[in-house]
């Protein structure tokens, strides 16, 4: 930064020695010219004088054009930078302000505008995004919500035919109702009011206690469940980690088809806690891998949309590990399953 400030100071200098030569040479050649036109040969001291003003007033003269043009080209940059302004308060971020030239003045405050302007735009994507998702997400259960509760007035409908139509009415609203609640953690999470009560706890018993609990749905798809649970004691928030290997543990039995394997194991590992889950479900492909913890994102849209999800739980997974300042990692190939790393850091 010194440099640069040297080298400028060093070519002002040089432009305004340039200046001056070339001001009063104009100067002299012009008044020698003058005075052999006229044929008038005046003292040299007089003819050292007229050139010595003319060469003064040529300087400034040029000076002054020169001083002109660039407060004229500021004047209308700065007029540029007022505008963008305007534009990005106005809520067109689409704004790229380019400098006069390297050295400009307002180069530095030209890069915090061009930069808050990216931001904006990429906020206000994604601001966009997340409305289309949501009214997306929301449509499709209230249309068949809509559809069935039409079609429950017709009277020609059996008994049999009522029941699944109301039995559809009541999954869609459970679906809504999830949705709305996903959400709602999710911006909480997101805020910096959400409680986060930490107090140390087994995190075996803890995993161990939500496998039993998600007993029902991996014993009817007759799932092997292949579990090692060292014993591990961890600082955290223990109502938001049940939430994280809640929805860990659903993803694997909701991927997994019938008769599939599931594994789940835990260790300690340099103080730090360890958490591979692992499924033999249908696997994601390596192109989508570092898009499944965004909000909304589905893997396979199809067969995820059929198995109710909202692309919300590993998102929320993803914040609640991020406030407890550790890691989760997927690994995953079409066909062949899933591994999820998460990797919890001592908290002391």
């Amino acid at each position: 930064m010194k440099e640069r400030k040297s080298l400028r100071h060093l070519f002002g200098f040089f432009f305004f020695l340039v200046m001056i030569t070339v001001s009063f040479s104009a100067a002299y050649f012009l008044v020698s010219y003058l005075f052999s036109l006229f044929h008038f040969q005046p003292f040299n001291y007089l003819q050292h004088l007229i050139t010595t003003i003319l060469g003064f007033f040529i300087f400034g003269g040029v000076g002054f054009i020169i001083a002109k043009n660039n407060r004229s080209k500021q004047i209308h940059h700065f007029q540029e930078v007022i505008d963008a302004l305007k534009r990005i308060a106005s809520g067109d971020f689409n704004v790229q302000v380019e400098p006069l030239r390297k050295v400009d003045p307002f180069k530095t405050l030209i890069d915090h505008i061009n930069h808050m302007a990216k931001q904006l735009k990429q906020m206000e994507d994604m601001r966009q995004e997340f409305i289309s998702n949501v009214s997306h997400e929301i449509q499709s259960p209230l249309t068949s919500i809509s559809g069935f509760a039409r079609a429950l007035q017709y009277d020609q409908l059996s008994q049999e035919e009522r029941s699944h139509f109301l039995s559809i009415i009541e999954t869609e609203s459970k679906r809504l109702s999830k949705l709305s609640d996903n959400l709602l953690k999710l911006t909480s999470l997101e805020s910096s009011n959400h409680p986060f009560e930490q107090k140390s706890y087994r995190l075996d018993k803890q995993i161990r206690t939500i496998i039993l609990a998600c007993e029902v749905q991996w014993v009817e798809k007759e799932i092997e469940m292949d579990v090692s649970l060292a014993k591990v004691v961890m600082v955290g928030d223990e109502e938001l980690m049940n939430q994280v290997w809640t929805n860990m543990i659903h993803n694997s039995i909701k991927f997994t088809p019938k008769h599939g394997k599931i594994r789940i194991h835990l260790q300690q590992i340099e103080n730090k806690a360890i958490v591979k889950i692992s499924d033999s479900g249908i696997g994601i492909p390596k192109n989508e891998q570092i898009h499944v913890f965004e909000r909304f994102y589905k893997a396979d849209k199809a067969r995820e949309r059929s198995k109710g999800g909202s692309g919300l739980g590993l998102s929320i997974v993803k914040k609640i590990i991020d406030l407890h300042e550790g890691t989760i990692f997927v690994e995953s190939e079409e066909g062949e399953g899933t591994t999820f790393t998460i990797t919890i850091p001592p908290n002391d």
